[in-house]
């Protein structure tokens, strides 16, 4: 099913230049205002709790939500990506506030935030697109399977743990001490959430999220008062503070600078090119992403906020709610620091574990069957399997890499086992030839492949059985330029394919498949 951002039909058309202003800014709003209500709600506890799981002053959650949120919408190059403080910097953060202090890592942040433009004018964002699908597909269910665990604990009236192994073996304990009112507030959402697509037409018009929210919190109001709500500490104009730099330790906070840059960088665009999966509408520039966080950091750094990433958790809320533009994710910003300065009293009344069940779906639909079941048949099961659990056990960065090193190690393995063989069909006079190319077929298999193709008798009908994952450019010459010189001696060649590998996929142009006889060669 296409996404909203596919078929959206306000979306501008090719003579937008003409349309008024007033058209162009309003376009959308109908479906992004609903969501970045849905998306601010959700930002709220994640930004308040990683302010605290690092040590920062809590209200620093918020301004780098309301940074990430405008600063990083407005000028990032990933339209339905929301940004802000993410659990993936939680430890370095308070790390670098144990050594530093405080205001001193307000100005790690907003060194890193140069350092990150910087890349992003060096054009380097399109390296993301260089990672295996399978470690970005097996990344997104880790992330699910975390937030599973924690808000499983916190929908039962429990405190979630640092990690997801203590989470599991909490699990028994938090089920014996289970809060009702907590558990039944959650379970409402998570029912409304699975059940909103049976509502009539009408009703559905209403983000499935937002209504879950509010019928929860609304039923939740007549009971007891001691119910775990979202909470605030302090005012946001208070936590606003200038950053100062160290005093001496330069080696250590250049290194605090570029490992916040550096990971902060890979999270945001790794969630962008998620998110870029998630939807068939506009894609990411990730070279102006990089400017867009860059610039995000450097205002957060300057007001006293955490580094700010783009958060996959948010992102796919924002989906789910029915975004389509960027304005949702500016929006959500707009409405974190509207509430925290005059309204933090009604964000006060959700209950945690309402919020629990909005996000234990997300973490749900995360995890993707048609991922897993892909991987199989690609024979990646390995890589999916290594990169989720290196992510929920370990961490998001420690997955990221092991999955990608464990992808490069099967591709050279496959390369290195890659099967080539040639066999005669039939009887001789019939001149009937088979090829059969297995595996990852790249240059390394280049001498392999033309001794092959070079026993093939000329004259000869050949069938060249392609089942490949992987076919690189110099394979598709070779191919091709034997062929046509089979076919010039009077032979003919018909290629099959039957892996997940084309043709056409390593080099657009002539048909992947058929059979070419002399004055009968493809176009170029």
């Amino acid at each position: 099913m296409p996404s909203p951002a596919a078929t959206d039909p306000v979306s501008p058309p090719a003579n937008a230049d003409h349309i008024p202003y007033r058209a162009t800014l309003t376009s959308g709003l109908r479906w992004d205002v609903p969501a970045s209500l849905v998306v601010f709600l959700v930002a709220v506890p994640l930004s308040l709790g990683i302010a605290a799981a690092s040590g920062a002053p809590v209200m620093a959650g918020l301004i780098a939500a309301a940074v990430g949120g405008i600063v990083a919408g407005s000028l990032g190059g990933s339209p339905l990506q929301v940004s802000g403080p993410a659990a993936g910097l939680t430890v370095i953060v308070a790390g670098l506030i144990e050594q530093f202090g405080w205001p001193a890592t307000c100005a790690i942040t907003a060194a890193a935030g140069v350092l990150q433009a910087l890349m992003g004018f060096a054009r380097v964002g399109r390296v993301a697109l260089a990672i295996a699908p399978v470690v970005v597909h097996a990344m997104l269910a880790g992330i699910g399977v975390i937030i599973v665990l924690q808000q499983t604990h916190v929908m039962l009236g429990s405190e979630a743990g640092e990690s997801a192994w203590h989470n599991v073996k909490a699990l028994p304990a938090s089920v014996a001490s289970l809060d009702h009112q907590a558990a039944v507030s959650g379970v409402l959402v998570i029912v409304m959430l699975l059940g909103w697509k049976y509502m009539p037409a009408a009703v559905r018009r209403i983000p499935a999220p937002l209504a879950a929210v509010v019928a929860a919190t609304a039923l939740s109001l007549p009971f007891r008062s001691d119910v775990d709500r979202i909470t605030f500490d302090g005012s946001l104009l208070d936590a606003i503070a200038l950053p100062r730099l160290p005093e001496g330790q330069w080696g250590a906070f250049a290194v605090g600078v570029i490992t916040i840059a550096l990971v902060a960088s890979v999270e945001s665009l790794l969630s962008a090119v998620a998110v870029d999966r998630m939807h068939h509408g506009e894609r990411t520039d990730f070279n102006r992403e990089l400017l867009g966080q860059g610039a995000a950091n450097v205002t957060s750094g300057m007001l006293g906020g955490l580094p700010v990433t783009g958060v996959i958790v948010r992102s796919a809320t924002n989906l789910e709610a029915g975004a389509r533009t960027r304005k949702s994710a500016i929006l959500h910003g707009v409405w974190v620091l509207v509430f925290s300065l005059l309204l933090a009293g009604v964000i006060e009344l959700v209950p945690v574990a309402v919020l629990a069940g909005l996000l234990i779906i997300i973490g749900v639909r995360l995890v993707k069957v048609a991922d897993f079941r892909t991987a199989r048949v690609t024979g990646d099961l390995t890589v999916y399997a290594v990169t989720l659990l290196t992510v929920v056990f370990v961490n998001l960065l420690a997955g990221v890499l092991t999955g990608l090193a464990l992808a490069i190690v099967l591709v050279l393995w496959r390369v290195v086992r890659a099967g080539i063989h040639a066999e005669p069909l039939g009887n001789p006079e019939d001149k009937r030839w088979r090829v059969v190319v297995d595996g990852s077929c790249s240059f390394l298999s280049l001498r392999r492949l033309s001794q092959v193709l070079a026993a093939v008798p000329s004259g000869s009908h050949v069938t060249v059985e392609l089942a490949v994952d992987f076919l690189d450019h110099p394979v598709h010459d070779t191919l091709d330029a034997w062929r046509r010189r089979h076919v010039s001696n009077g032979g003919t060649v018909e290629i099959e394919e039957s892996g997940t590998a084309t043709l056409e996929d390593a080099k657009a142009g002539p048909p992947a498949r058929g059979i070419f006889r002399p004055g009968q060669l493809p176009a170029r």
